[in-house]
């Protein structure tokens, strides 16, 4: 028995990518999600139209950030601002009650918003002060349900880790099969390669998509909306991301135990840094950079977006053109690391026609 055990302990030496997920990711995610979960929302983005709309602005404080005031706009131009992801809040001055309305997809930021209102109401009465009424109003889920924000989170997040997870074996089955080498004298270019393991995946995971936002439409009763055709273009998006991070993690390890460490690796910081779950808001500064460099934080931007607001491709182009560059990144990394793979000496990995016709006697 203990030959069997230091014959592990060995082994474990030699693969230091697995000591290191052994010892250093539960460090790392420790200190990674201790910094992101929290629930406390400490900033909320407001905009203040009407004709008193400097006046109030003035008086809204913590947690409310006036980012625009404009006295010309109307109520409109309030929603519209709700509804392209500009503020979570907005206040429409010139009217009693004054409306305050509030993005519903952001149930954090509106509980805590009403618990702010209502504080600031009370602090006016306490100290004599007639209060402005106002009254508060919950757009794009009304009702505050967690599943109508939760479903098209969960979409992206099980679009990720099924492409990802699935895609990142590709190119290993390869490898240990011993079949890359007769990839590398067959008439096929990398990229023919690489585009040629990614459509099957990416026809599968829009069938998948197709069916959970169905599910979660008639289990959950969450709204579409929005634009189907817009919807499509991020989860198209989506999916090249993530199949192509797949296919990069593939190009990238030596078996199949290594690959799905990496996959792992790339997909569950994503649960609690995308805001699938908690504010981006309330993480610290640090941790938010981590959060904007993840893709499942862009298609929940869309998602939940076109599904719950209606908001119009035109407000998503920096989400969208977020995603398209990833995709570049990532499928041209793939290409470049496969390419190495098949031609090592840096001869072309294609052959010819020419050269695969015997020579004249």
């Amino acid at each position: 028995m203990w030959a069997i055990v230091i014959k592990e302990f060995r082994q474990l030496k030699r693969d230091r990518r697995t000591l290191a997920m052994l010892v250093l990711m539960p460090v790392f995610l420790l200190i990674l999600f201790g910094y992101a979960a929290n629930l406390s929302v400490t900033k909320i983005p407001t905009v203040v139209v009407g004709p008193q709309a400097a006046l109030v602005a003035s008086h809204l404080q913590s947690p409310f950030d006036v980012v625009e005031t404009d006295p010309t706009a109307n109520r409109a131009q309030a929603e519209s601002e709700l509804r392209n992801g500009r503020a979570v809040v907005a206040v429409v001055t010139g009217s009693i009650p004054m409306p305050v309305l509030m993005d519903g997809t952001q149930l954090f930021s509106v509980q805590t918003a009403k618990g702010a209102l209502a504080r600031m109401v009370e602090t006016e009465i306490a100290r004599g002060a007639k209060a402005s009424p106002v009254a508060p109003q919950v757009l794009f889920n009304p009702d505050l349900k967690t599943s109508w924000v939760m479903v098209p989170g969960l979409t992206g997040l099980i679009l990720l880790f099924v492409g990802t997870l699935i895609t990142s074996l590709g190119i290993v089955r390869e490898r240990q099969a011993g079949t890359i080498e007769q990839l590398a004298v067959m008439p096929f270019r990398p990229w023919e390669v690489i585009f040629g393991k990614i459509l099957p995946y990416l026809l599968l995971a829009s069938i998948d998509l197709v069916v959970i936002v169905a599910l979660g439409m008639m289990l959950f009763g969450v709204p579409f909306v929005g634009s189907i055709a817009t919807f499509g273009v991020g989860a198209l998006l989506f999916l090249l991301v993530a199949l192509g991070m797949g296919v990069l993690i593939s190009t990238v390890s030596q078996n199949q135990g290594q690959a799905i460490q990496l996959a792992i690796m790339f997909v569950v910081p994503q649960i609690l840094l995308s805001g699938l779950i908690f504010p981006i808001t309330s993480m610290a500064r640090g941790v938010q950079w981590i959060a904007h460099v993840l893709p499942l934080m862009y298609f929940i931007q869309i998602g939940r977006g076109v599904m719950l607001k209606g908001t119009p491709i035109t407000a998503l182009w920096f989400p969208m053109g977020v995603l398209a560059a990833m995709a570049v990144v990532v499928l041209g990394l793939a290409v470049l690391r496969f390419r190495r793979d098949l031609a090592p000496s840096g001869t072309t990995p294609r052959l010819s026609s020419s050269a695969q016709e015997p020579a004249a006697p």
